[in-house]
């Protein structure tokens, strides 16, 4: 933890721990780096603890700037992220307070409080600052913060809170209602309801108030208390000032009213006050009821997961909760159960739906040694599966944690309103000052009641809630809408950037192509039939591991109808040739044109036909038998069904779409051509495709990159969006911005679609916001509302921006 040590000229000190160091160079290195920073009095690394200790002056330098300088040198800081659950904010100022005020601590690199979630994502330099710390400052502040992990279970904490909040709002309405009843009496319009006596009592009035003042509205004093002790201003401050300047003059005019006709008192404002109060609590709680419908996705990800698990453990079955599965356990799964946890087929074969994890809707058939899902529906027979991944490790429930994160992230676009919210409850306070004093001087000079009204409606029809709002509804909705497509963001920052995306670079493999090669030609020689061509060849590809072979020999099967091959002797693999071998007491090869010319064999009259299959996308193989041209046989990777349709969309957007492969011009031609993609870069190496990508970056582009390979994580990460098709690799995944679930090139689209909606939603609330505000204040000074009509607006404000947000969630590319 950052500290002072006894020599004050030494300043503050600072414990990084340093990530990549590998020798005493090292060591030298960042220590000669970190001295030269400007503010940096002496650093000290130690080689052994893998530790920095730096002593700085604060008002020069700070921790951010030290890990940027130990990255840039080629090393890592290692950090460590806290999840809070925060209570007790009620607009964005107090959010942006707890931001900047985690912020400002001694190791934390980041902050980032989600007001609509209300939650706060803490990156810090691990043993520079602890959790109790952090939990520290935020109590400093005025509000609560409870690690993640320690939490009661959010859903039951937002119900109970709704049930809270609609408590106090149907208290304050009861109390209230007579207060309301006995205004009718000052409108000419409603002067005609008859008005009990007792509630025009200004006694009766007061005993009324007062409750809702200071008991059910007491938590705006508790907030503005908070805010104004840490030096900022919040909603709070805005509501108990303006409902306090009502109660407190009535008050006083009803202590006035001592010994005068107790039935007509002096125009009383306690309804003013009261009204106010409960109608900004009927809008907390419809808030709370829209920001609950945001987080659907989340819980209908969570409802997919099995909720227990039949074991076999001491040689007996027993059901037990899904979290006391281990690693290794042998899983029994029946016919119409989910699988529990991700795992591998021990024995028994069964057709598996894993729509939710791939969007197709055919089962698949699984059978011993076959890879399984979790939360993954069994069809039809039992199997006895070992478990992999358990708990957090499972694909669940890594999709829920991305979720979660881009859900609680910022998108950059929020900072016009963090911006605006830290400066707007004083400048609105400015106003409701001025407001008042333009009345009561100028328009009706001496009208106190009149003046002070005025000044009332303008403290409460401005609230910086809605543009606390905006951004975060928009982004949980907008998220939330796209995992449930398939399409999994990582943060708020690429939910922004896929906006602007104008080009997008396909790798071929397995992206616009299966990745599956399959047989796709059979071309007998004369006196030779399909069949027989086919059997032989594949006898000898059967003994072959190569991916085309495999290819050969599962088309054959198909076709033969299951019939067993002929046994290949004397298998022999004739690297960057082909395969030969004996089959049936006969020399059997297949391979290329190289292989027939070196055994000098005649094919000559294959060529034709051999290049028209290459000239389509197809790898052909050449056969002989016993030193005679038998025939040839073609293998492709067929491109995927929505392919074509998918590239089409994109052109329909105005995005330029461009293949990357390292295959030949021909072959790669010849795949775009099927898949309507106009611009084709082949023959580029694995380690070429970043680099292309940084050409089209240089030429103006804004670039997405789609893979699915190892060979594709450096272009995912070098491109403004790295899309990883969630079919691929692990690690393609993780250098990926956004992940594209269900393998289908349709993702591309639907996912900057998804951006683009969810941005325009942003722009829409933030326009609303701030032109609520700006034609709401104006419209308050000038006399044009009554305090409990701002008071209604400024309620609803922020329930019209959280539905706003929610139409993202019936978005349907």
């Amino acid at each position: 933890m950052e500290r002072n040590t006894g020599n004050r000229e030494d300043g503050k000190r600072a414990t990084l721990q340093i990530t990549g160091m590998t020798c005493a160079a090292c060591a030298a290195r960042i220590e000669k780096g970190l001295g030269r920073m400007e503010g940096v009095n002496r650093a000290h690394v130690n080689l052994a603890l893998e530790q920095a200790a730096v002593f700085y002056d604060p008002k020069s330098t700070d921790l951010r700037k030290m890990e940027a300088k130990i990255e840039s040198l080629g090393y890592g800081v290692m950090k460590e992220t806290m999840d809070f659950d925060i209570s007790g904010m009620t607009c964005a100022a107090c959010a942006a307070r707890i931001e900047k005020g985690l912020g400002r601590m001694p190791g934390v690199s980041r902050a980032n409080v989600n007001l609509a979630l209300e939650t706060a994502r803490v990156e810090y330099a691990a043993g520079t600052v602890t959790v109790k710390d952090m939990i520290r400052k935020v109590e400093q502040l005025g509000y609560k913060a409870v690690p993640k992990r320690e939490a009661k279970d959010n859903a039951e904490l937002r119900r109970q809170e709704i049930g809270y909040k609609r408590f106090k709002w149907m208290m304050a309405a009861v109390l209230s209602l007579p207060l309301l009843w006995a205004m009718t009496q000052h409108f000419a319009f409603t002067s005609w309801i008859p008005v009990p006596a007792p509630f025009t009592n200004p006694w009766f009035q007061l005993a009324l108030a007062t409750p809702v003042q200071f008991l059910i509205g007491g938590q705006f004093y508790a907030g503005a208390y908070k805010a104004l002790r840490g030096g900022s201003a919040n909603m709070d401050v805005l509501v108990a000032l303006g409902t306090s300047a009502a109660y407190f003059y009535s008050l006083y005019l009803t202590i006035r009213s001592l010994g005068a006709d107790m039935h007509h008192p002096a125009e009383l404002y306690y309804e003013t006050s009261s009204v106010l109060i409960t109608l900004i609590l009927v809008g907390k709680w419809f808030e709370a009821l829209a920001k609950g419908r945001s987080s659907e996705a989340i819980k209908s990800l969570m409802g997919l997961q099995a909720k227990s698990a039949l074991v076999f453990r001491d040689g007996q079955e027993s059901n037990i909760p899904i979290d006391d599965v281990r690693t290794g356990d042998t899983l029994i799964v029946k016919p119409g159960e989910k699988i529990p946890v991700d795992g591998r087929v021990l024995q028994g074969v069964s057709s598996v739906d894993e729509s939710m994890l791939t969007g197709e809707s055919l089962p698949v058939v699984k059978r011993e040694g076959d890879a399984v899902v979790g939360a993954t529906l069994n069809k039809n027979g039992t199997l006895r599966v070992q478990a992999i991944k358990v708990g957090g490790e499972t694909a669940l429930a890594q999709i829920i944690k991305v979720v979660e994160e881009a859900q609680g992230s910022k998108a950059p676009i929020q900072r016009i309103a963090d911006v605006i919210s830290g400066i707007f409850v004083p400048i609105v306070v400015g106003i409701a000052v001025v407001t008042f004093l333009v009345w009561y001087f100028y328009i009706l000079p001496g009208q106190f009641p009149s003046a002070l009204e005025k000044a009332i409606a303008v403290l409460v029809i401005a609230c910086p809630c809605a543009l606390g709002l905006a951004t975060p509804t928009s982004i949980m909705a907008g998220s939330g809408r796209s995992a449930e497509l398939g399409i999994l963001f990582k943060g708020g920052e690429h939910l922004e950037t896929a906006q602007g995306i104008n080009a997008v670079v396909l790798d071929k493999t397995g992206t616009v192509t299966s990745g599956q090669p399959v047989l796709t030609d059979v071309v007998p020689a004369p006196l030779m039939t399909q069949q027989s061509l086919l059997r032989t060849a594949a006898a000898v590809e059967s003994r072959s591991e190569h991916p085309l072979a495999e290819a050969i020999v599962a088309g054959a099967l198909v076709r033969s109808k299951a019939l067993p091959l002929p046994e290949a002797k004397d298998f022999e693999n004739l690297p960057g040739y082909g395969v030969s071998a004996r089959v049936d007491g006969r020399r059997v090869l297949v391979g290329s044109r190289k292989l027939m010319a070196e055994r000098g064999i005649p094919v000559d009259t294959a060529m034709p036909g051999m290049r028209l299959l290459e000239d389509a996308g197809k790898t052909a193989m050449l056969v002989a038998v016993d030193g005679k041209y038998a025939g040839m046989v073609a293998v492709a990777d067929t491109i995927k069904d929505t392919s074509r349709e998918a590239v089409s969309r994109l052109h329909d957007m105005g995005i330029e779409v461009i293949m990357v492969t390292g295959d030949n011009e021909r072959t790669a031609r010849a795949v775009a051509d099927q898949a309507g993609i106009r611009r084709v870069l082949a023959e580029v190496l694995p380690e070429g495709k970043a680099a292309e990508v940084k050409k089209l970056q240089q030429a103006g582009k804004r670039v997405a990159m789609v893979g699915d390979g190892i060979n594709d994580a450096p272009a995912l990460a070098t491109a403004d969006i790295g899309m990883a098709i969630g079919t691929g690799t692990d690690v393609a995944m993780e250098a990926a911005d956004v992940t594209l679930m269900r393998g289908d090139l349709n993702g591309i689209a639907d996912a900057i679609l998804m951006s683009r909606r969810t941005m325009g939603n942003i722009k829409q609330n933030l326009f609303w916001a701030l032109a609520y505000n700006a034609v709401g204040i104006p419209f308050a000074a000038a006399g044009f509302l009554e305090p409990w009509l701002a008071g209604a607006a400024m309620a609803f404000s922020s329930v019209s921006v959280v539905l706003n947000a929610l139409r993202l969630q019936r978005v349907n590319p």
